[in-house]
């Protein structure tokens, strides 16, 4: 693609950086066939050779971006189905993800607009603030059917039936290995998800302890930034993610650490994107030094060559979430592992297609995110399977609300097939979370 950037406006990084990208795109339109929001949409405008389009045209003539730029914008999922599509090696992501950001410092949004994102960044972050939203989410559940805007529908819906409580492996401290030594690593034990179900952090403890890990949880860790990083709030998205670099960086000089563990694979990939995100800033050093070390927990897993089970007489649908199948390009892993293990795998038509969920997605374009999550559900139930599995709390909830049979974390089932606990996930409804034992 052809661009005019001016060799003043070249002297802005994040400008030259979106030129090249620009520059790679050859219109070839391979990416409609993948994009999510395309299929459901069919507008151009709405598939990423269409908002690579509006996005140089706003960056190119640095103009104050129009409410129709926005619109498309803000439709796009950030699956990066496109990514895995292009031949041409385009990296929409940070195409994308520049664009919002210029959006939100030079685009007034309507009051009802700016208030909802407000309100999400400075709850969703947050795991004591979202527990408390989740709580009164959960009161007015029943009269969600009378809001007027859909979006405020699509969060009372969100609440769970029942919120776990808080449980303290989530604090700072080290869990010994329970077998020889093989690894010293950190858990980022996240935001939302701590809030949302915490069996998923307890199962990877208890998976990682009995594999020979030694698994810390890092002083001063938390929010990877994702959620407003894709809302453009970079100012906010760099203020948290600095601190898990300082904090990461702090255990790699001090202990040392093989890896940093993920189990939530949307925050997979900011996190393996940090040396790119601080790549202008003081932590550069450090955030690519993390950045090199992060991995989702079933990379970890395959290094630590998981014992193979018996047959388990369950059938589990596996969901690739589209951060960990795209953003990471992580395929086959869980799937192996849960083979190994003795689950048996299917996988629903259209795996790569996304479930609707993409992080605030679901909030803030719940029209579309709806069509998506119904696809997906019926999809994935047409295989008849006892569970479904999959690697990301955003794809459990948004599945788990229609999904008519369990919906649990896959190290849950691996923690199962190795020793550990009954995913308590597989005898309650969706959307709930009970009380469990604290690990000792």
């Amino acid at each position: 693609m052809q661009t005019m950037f001016t060799p003043e406006q070249l002297k802005d990084p994040a400008i030259e950086h979106s030129n090249k990208i620009l520059r790679t795109c050859v219109h070839c339109g391979f990416c409609t066939a993948t994009c999510p929001t395309y299929q459901v949409l069919g507008d151009e405008l709405d598939s990423p050779r269409g908002r690579i389009y509006l996005i140089k045209d706003m960056l190119e003539n640095e103009r104050v971006p129009d409410e129709k730029t926005v619109k498309h914008i803000d439709r796009c999922l950030s699956c990066l189905a496109c990514m895995s599509t292009c031949p041409s090696g385009v990296h929409y992501m940070h195409l994308v993800d520049h664009a919002r950001e210029y959006i939100e410092d030079n685009y007034k949004r309507p009051l009802s607009d700016r208030v909802l994102r407000w309100i999400l960044a400075q709850i969703l972050p947050y795991p004591m603030r979202f527990r408390v939203a989740l709580l009164g989410a959960k009161i007015g559940r029943p009269f969600a059917r009378f809001m007027p805007d859909p979006r405020l529908k699509a969060m009372l819906e969100m609440a769970p039936k029942h919120i776990p409580p808080v449980s303290r492996n989530d604090d700072p401290q080290t869990f010994v290995a329970q077998a020889p030594r093989k690894k010293r690593v950190a858990l980022m034990t996240g935001c939302a998800q701590k809030a949302l179900n915490t069996d998923i952090n307890d199962a990877t403890i208890r998976l990682l302890t009995r594999m020979g890990c030694e698994v810390v949880v890092a002083e001063g860790a938390g929010c990877c930034g994702a959620l407003t990083h894709h809302m453009g709030k970079a100012r906010q998205s760099h203020a948290t993610a600095a601190k898990n670099i300082k904090a990461w960086a702090s255990e790699m000089d001090n202990g040392g650490l093989d890896a940093i563990v993920i189990n939530t694979s949307g925050c997979g990939t900011t996190v393996k994107d940090y040396g790119h995100m601080f790549r202008n800033d003081p932590l550069a050093a450090d955030a690519a030094r993390v950045a090199g070390i992060a991995k989702d927990v079933s990379e970890v897993l395959m290094d630590l060559d998981i014992e193979a089970g018996a047959d388990k007489d369950m059938v589990v649908a596996y969901h690739s979430a589209c951060s960990l199948q795209h953003g990471q390009q992580i395929k086959t892993h869980p799937k192996t592992l849960l083979k190994k293990a003795g689950f048996t795998i299917v996988e629903p038509s259209d795996p790569h297609l996304c479930c609707g969920s993409a992080g605030t997605y679901n909030l803030m374009q719940p029209e579309i995110s709806k069509q998506l999550k119904e696809r997906k559900v019926r999809t994935l139930e047409a295989k008849n399977p006892d569970v479904i599995a999959a690697g990301n709390i955003g794809c459990m909830m948004q599945i788990g609300s229609a999904a008519g049979v369990p919906v649990v974390h896959t190290v849950e089932l691996l923690d199962w097939a190795t020793g550990g606990p009954r995913p308590a996930g597989l005898d309650r409804g969706p959307n709930a979370a009970p009380e469990i034992p604290m690990l000792r």
